[in-house]
């Protein structure tokens, strides 16, 4: 393998291990469910994505397209689907009572919900 593509894949492998290292650790350390939706979310989107942008780069190194088009999709419905499905998981959390313990700064769940249903 070329040298100067190795390297961007590792760098990539880097991050993504990075982030999802990050994400744990706010998991484990954040104080609320929400905060801790919000490392969650940065577990499965950025860890993922750097991921997979360095399966990319090796798919399209090696030539396989077939490989490169199905890497490409399942990264565009990470980054749709991941922020989408934390934001409902949150908004279901609030709406069935889970609270923070500290009061909130900005509260657009219950100023879209005011009957509290």
């Amino acid at each position: 393998m070329n040298i100067p593509i190795r390297i961007v894949i590792d760098l990539l492998l880097i991050c993504g291990v990075f982030f999802a290292f990050a994400g744990t650790v706010g998991m484990l350390r954040m104080p609320d469910t929400f905060s801790r939706m919000q490392s969650s979310t940065n577990i499965a989107t950025l860890g993922l994505l750097g991921i997979l942008v360095a399966a990319l780069v090796y798919s399209i190194y090696i030539g396989n397209t077939g490989l490169t088009v199905k890497i490409a999709v399942i990264a565009v419905f990470a980054i749709i689907t991941n922020p989408v499905g934390s934001h409902a998981i949150c908004r279901a959390a609030y709406r069935y009572g889970v609270r923070p313990d500290r009061e909130l700064v900005c509260d657009d769940y219950g100023r879209d919900n005011p009957h509290g249903d």
